[in-house]
């Protein structure tokens, strides 16, 4: 259903379960010289979204799914009602059966939460923390009604995941700004412990491997009629000059559900990124293509997606052909023709984990000082159990020299008890 499209893919979902299956565009094209594999797409998996509630968010659309007035009332429904919540309000209307598994999908969720805080605090070996404050932080749930699945439970949970996943990328790229300045922070680093030749023979041999990753073909401009082509020729096996955008549409919309999603699209990209990274190549860093990948991705969904609803229609898809760019697009920056941070902010960087550093230097200088003063009261303690069992076993000694009476020369005692 178009509803359940709409929301998953907002949420990097890969819809696998469509109901109704939008009407095939006739190709007139033998599909037996394609290369591409048929897809069942019953058999497709929902990739995890990242998000720490993912399994708790399919579970939650699935059971909404199988009832019909909300499937119904969904089904027209465009974006921007899905996001901003307003269609919750038709929970109020849906199914007791439904509703039933709806509040046991909470307190599975509620329970899942608290385990996940109880583990927390134990790591932490502090008990003195209010649960009911700390499931204040889970916004995708109303955790001041942990048994019941009411319209603010899907509001919620709605409003989280578009929020969440609106930024997915944005931090995707700010983590790979920070691995990329601790790759260099590190190799500075090591450059210190060298001396001059071997320090410059690192050099010479770093500046080696930089120009051998650029050496690589020319990359397409991705969207482009040209790196269309060439995947309908490589991949698709088929011949160039009869490149159909509408054909090559239904070709690589796998899972047949009328929608090129953002994992469809970065499937396009594998030839592209071939041409620069090789996992073989010591120069090639894997990390670098898939955020490679990603910019690609967003490049084309920025020229494409007309509603930003993180699908790519048919309509839009050729209506993006026909543009100039399409034909006649820029060159393509390739990462190793960018610069990814100023010195300022490796600097910026470097400082911040030198204060880390040290104040992890001065937590470990704590624990130590901690275990020589544990030590310190072990020793003392098993020295004050050395002296108390030394006095147990002189007053045991003097104890039994009391109790035995004194003899004779003979042996034999020198005062006879009287009879």
């Amino acid at each position: 259903m178009r509803w359940r499209i709409i929301l998953l893919q907002y949420c990097f979902l890969l819809v696998s379960c469509i109901l109704t299956a939008l009407e095939a565009v006739p190709i007139d094209i033998d599909k037996t010289k394609v290369k591409t594999q048929p897809v069942d797409s019953a058999k497709i998996e929902p990739p995890d979204t990242g998000l720490y509630y993912d399994e708790y968010l399919k579970q939650v659309i699935d059971v909404l799914e199988t009832d019909n007035h909300f499937r119904e009332k969904l089904q027209k429904a465009d974006i921007e009602e899905i996001k901003s919540g307003r269609l919750s309000k038709e929970l109020d209307l849906v199914s007791h059966h439904v509703r039933t598994k709806l509040d046991e999908l909470k307190r599975q969720e509620v329970a899942r939460l608290r385990m996940l805080i109880k583990a927390k605090l134990d790591s932490l070996q502090d008990t003195g923390i209010d649960h009911h404050a700390l499931l204040k932080q889970f916004d995708h749930l109303n955790h001041l009604n942990p048994d019941k699945f009411e319209s603010t439970d899907l509001d919620m949970l709605i409003k989280a995941a578009t929020s969440d996943l609106e930024h997915y990328d944005k931090t995707r790229h700010e983590e790979f700004k920070k691995y990329e300045m601790m790759k260099e922070h590190e190799r500075r680093e090591y450059l210190k412990t060298l001396n001059e030749e071997k320090r410059k023979e690192e050099e010479s041999r770093f500046e080696e491997m930089r120009k051998k990753h650029e050496n690589h073909p020319k990359v397409n401009h991705p969207g482009s009629k040209d790196q269309l082509k060439e995947v309908w020729e490589e991949t698709d096996g088929l011949d160039p000059n009869d490149f159909d955008p509408k054909t090559f549409f239904k070709l690589h919309d796998v899972n047949n559900d009328g929608f090129l999603d953002e994992q469809e699209l970065e499937a396009l990209f594998t030839k592209e990124l071939e041409k620069v990274y090789d996992p073989k190549n010591e120069e090639d860093d894997m990390v670098e293509m898939e955020e490679e990948r990603l910019r690609m991705r967003e490049h084309v969904m920025n020229e494409v997606d007309a509603n930003k609803d993180r699908l790519v229609t048919l309509d839009e898809f050729l209506k993006a052909t026909e543009k100039k760019e399409f034909l006649e697009p820029d060159s393509w920056e390739t990462m190793d023709q960018q610069q990814f941070f100023t010195e300022e902010e490796l600097k910026e960087y470097e400082n911040l984990i030198s204060l880390q550093e040290n104040e992890l230097k001065k937590k470990a200088d704590e624990l130590q000082k901690q275990k020589e003063e544990l030590q310190r009261q072990h020793d003392q303690l098993e020295a004050q159990k050395q002296e108390y069992h030394q006095v147990v076993q002189q007053m045991e000694q003097k104890k039994l020299e009391q109790e035995i009476p004194p003899s004779g020369p003979g042996g034999k005692l020198k005062f006879e008890p009287h009879i």
